[in-house]
């Protein structure tokens, strides 16, 4: 079992950064890719960055690449998510889970379990 916590959203002018983390706990967690996605009322959960945990490789979604940087920190089973030059349009609820379902594509939601409770990002213009 997996357990994954979200902290450190708020709210931050447009331009701005935020750091959101999430740290993870459970015997097994290390041996998955995590990820970050985000989710606006209304709207399906958006894909934002993956990591490995065992090596460190990332991906990141285009509409984020070059301001978003996804990171771990091995010794705190923590894993961040650093965001600069915030926009309005990433305002949303993010929220981290592991990549366990891997029949599905990496950045499908569906790939994904053990969600954490989300914490809110809101960016204002």
């Amino acid at each position: 079992q997996v357990q994954l916590v979200e902290s450190g959203g708020g709210l931050v002018q447009a331009g701005g950064s935020l750091r959101v983390s999430c740290a993870a706990s459970g015997r097994t967690f290390s041996n998955y890719r995590l990820g970050w996605f985000r989710q606006t009322p209304g709207k399906e959960r958006e894909f934002v960055a993956t990591i490995s945990w065992s090596t460190g490789s990332t991906i990141y979604a285009d509409s984020v690449k070059g301001r978003f940087t996804i990171s771990r920190d091995t010794a705190k089973s923590t894993m961040y998510l650093q965001m600069n030059s915030l926009k309005p349009e990433d305002t949303a609820a993010y929220y981290c889970a592991a990549y366990i379902h891997v029949t599905w594509s990496l950045f499908n939601p569906k790939g994904y379990d053990y969600w954490g409770q989300g914490t809110q990002v809101t960016v204002s213009s």
